[in-house]
């Protein structure tokens, strides 16, 4: 009898020494939070200014304001919780056979969920920062203020997320293709891998390959397992799989 595919993607995780997953906004569409550029999302809404022109480095200099009234009620979601794809993510971890999440999301969700090695590319909504004196702030603080949130030093408070004309942090590239580059087994979830640089980071690798999307990716003809099904559905059902297959040595 075939096997289905979270079957062969149980048994691919069996085998695996040293698996990275590597995901997308995709990933936390089943928490509540919506998807940039799936129909519907994000980037198909009416704005005065288009999101990529906001949620850039120059808007966010000169037009501050407009970019936090875009920001907290477009890119925050403090009432989401992790589904079961970040948990699962978070078993595999704790299982040791994941040994990375690279994400692209700002979200957090995957610590929420227990994940502790996430590379973020992206930065996260959780920290944020005086532009002024660096003072250190929390989501909840900015949440806690109205309008653009400031220091007492009088400085902008910016949150640490990388913007459009913004570099990504270089730790999180170097952890990311080191990662990448030591596994054996690469699940790639959630992305329709079209935000560079980050997508360019997967795109050499020749390893046994894993791809969880709804919509076709470049990468496609590269893998050896294709899933089109929710990510959530699948790593759970994966899961219940993997655990009657017994524990790895």
């Amino acid at each position: 009898m075939d096997m289905s595919k979270p079957e062969r993607l149980a048994n691919m995780l069996k085998e695996s020494k040293r698996a990275v997953f590597f995901g997308g906004a995709g990933v936390s569409t089943e928490s509540g939070i919506p998807d940039f550029r799936s129909t519907g999302g994000l980037y198909n809404q009416e704005w005065k200014y288009p999101p990529e022109t906001i949620l850039s480095h120059t808007f966010f200099m000169n037009n501050t304001e407009e970019f936090y009234r875009f920001y907290r009620k477009k890119m925050l979601f403090p009432q989401a919780k992790p589904n079961a794809a970040h948990e699962a993510l978070a078993e595999l971890e704790r299982m040791g056979i994941l040994s990375a999440v690279i994400t692209q999301n700002i979200d957090g969700l995957h610590q929420a969920a227990g994940s502790r090695h996430v590379i973020e590319l992206h930065g996260t909504v959780h920290k944020n920062f005086c532009t002024r004196c660096r003072k250190p702030y929390t989501l909840e603080d900015i949440l806690k203020m109205d309008g653009v949130p400031r220091c007492p030093c009088g400085g902008v408070i910016k949150p640490a997320v990388v913007l459009y004309e913004e570099s990504l942090p270089t730790d999180a590239i170097e952890d990311a293709l080191d990662a990448i580059a030591a596994s054996d087994l690469l699940i790639i979830g959630g992305t329709s891998l079209a935000v560079y640089p980050a997508a360019g980071f997967v795109q050499n690798y020749r390893g046994r390959l894993v791809i969880i999307n709804r919509s076709p990716t470049h990468m496609d003809r590269n893998a050896d397992l294709l899933i089109d099904q929710p990510i959530g559905e699948t790593m759970k059902e994966t899961m219940r799989v993997l655990k009657g297959l017994g524990n790895k040595d």
